[in-house]
């Protein structure tokens, strides 16, 4: 696949940001540099799933370039020919009967997660992708959100497999560009109705992809994705022999503590906080500290965070760490979750802490400074270097 992925038309001048992505692509698949990064392996996931014989279509504001440059689906002649494409599509061009199409849609997010929820339903058996630029503006689509995608199978049997991708994450650039109102999403979830995932490697949400795309009675997926921070952690990169072996987790344990009774402390996040604590627990040398990811929110994973527990006979605090403010994170919705899995795995009075952003009313700040400084403190709280 990645080999087609990367043969452009013979005449066609590729932008220099796409000669290094085809190198990096083509390092990856002959071993040089055996890790998928975001892009490569969201690619990945589409080629499979059209060379399934399942269409794909993925529409939003800049989408076929990606607006962290995490996608390039669509690549640019930089000397166009009279009478030649000035553009090549990737990805139409794998020879699969099943249909991709990328669409850069206006500015209006109503509009168009009304149509794509709409042709989800028509077209249910294909995987139909709605991404905000950034995950806060979806917030205008709020009533399609509300009276279709999170409730219009149980009211009029609608079924939708629509997938909203969401770019989320605190970087310390203001509160328009950093909130995919993961908080009100799980307000939204009942019944089964919705899935809701904060995937934290590329790996994960190649695995996510396929397993919305080849389900057999796929619900709406709203997926809490990267921006740039995520996007360029290396350690999130997945190697690419990895893809295939099995299927989305979850929850993700600690694989470095896994032969070791001796954590004290387990510390549970979603999304890209995993890896700030990671790089501290490092730099502090704590060996006593055990880091769980929680992948999928809702429905909630209570056998498999029991079994990650489960393997830290020794624990003494459990710890939900979140980056986003405390009104707007998840914690209000797995709270008693947590509890009930930490009751069934870990010794009896295991206690379980929260560590967040205070309670604001705008959400993240706009300061660069004032973020790492925050998120320092956070971090310190979590692994028990700082009092909360």
């Amino acid at each position: 696949a990645v080999a087609a992925l990367t043969r452009w038309p013979e005449g066609f001048v590729p932008h220099p940001v796409i000669e290094k992505l085809v190198q990096r692509w083509q390092a990856a698949a002959d071993g040089r540099h055996p890790h998928a990064d975001w892009c490569l392996a969201e690619t990945l996931a589409y080629a499979s799933v059209l060379q399934a014989g399942v269409d794909v279509r993925v529409s939003g504001l800049d989408v076929q370039r990606g607006t962290f440059m995490h996608r390039h689906a669509v690549w640019h002649d930089q000397a166009p020919q009279p009478g030649q494409p000035d553009t090549f599509v990737p990805l139409q061009q794998l020879g699969t009967a099943a249909r991709f199409d990328i669409v850069n849609s206006v500015l209006s997010e109503e509009a168009v997660v009304g149509f794509e929820y709409g042709y989800s339903v028509h077209a249910w058996r294909s995987l139909t992708v709605w991404e905000g630029q950034f995950g806060d503006f979806v917030n205008g689509a709020q009533v399609y959100l509300d009276q279709y995608i999170a409730a219009g199978e149980e009211k009029w049997g609608q079924r939708s497999p629509l997938v909203l991708l969401l770019p989320h994450g605190y970087e310390g650039v203001g509160p328009e560009h950093s909130n995919a109102w993961l908080s009100r999403f799980l307000q939204l979830c009942g019944a089964g109705n919705l899935q809701v995932a904060m995937p934290s490697t590329a790996g994960q949400m190649f695995k996510l992809l396929r397993q919305q795309a080849l389900a057999a009675e796929p619900r709406p997926l709203v997926v809490m994705t990267p921006k740039t921070t995520l996007h360029e952690e290396p350690a999130s990169h997945t190697p690419l022999a990895a893809l295939l072996e099995g299927g989305f987790a979850p929850v993700l344990a600690d694989d470095g503590m896994a032969a070791k009774a001796t954590a004290r402390r387990v510390v549970i996040s979603s999304g890209k906080l995993h890896y700030a604590l990671q790089h501290a627990r490092a730099a502090a040398g704590l060996d006593d500290v055990a880091l769980l990811r929680l992948e999928q929110l809702y429905p909630f994973p209570a056998e498999a965070l029991a079994q990650a527990l489960a393997r830290h006979a020794g624990v003494e605090a459990v710890v939900w760490a979140q980056e986003e403010t405390l009104n707007q994170g998840a914690w209000s919705f797995v709270r008693d979750d947590l509890q009930a899995a930490i009751a069934a795995a870990c010794p009896a009075g295991t206690p379980l802490h929260r560590v967040a952003r205070p309670v604001t009313a705008a959400g993240a700040t706009s300061s660069k400074l004032l973020h790492q400084q925050q998120e320092a403190v956070l971090v310190a709280q979590a692994l028990g270097l700082a009092a909360a």
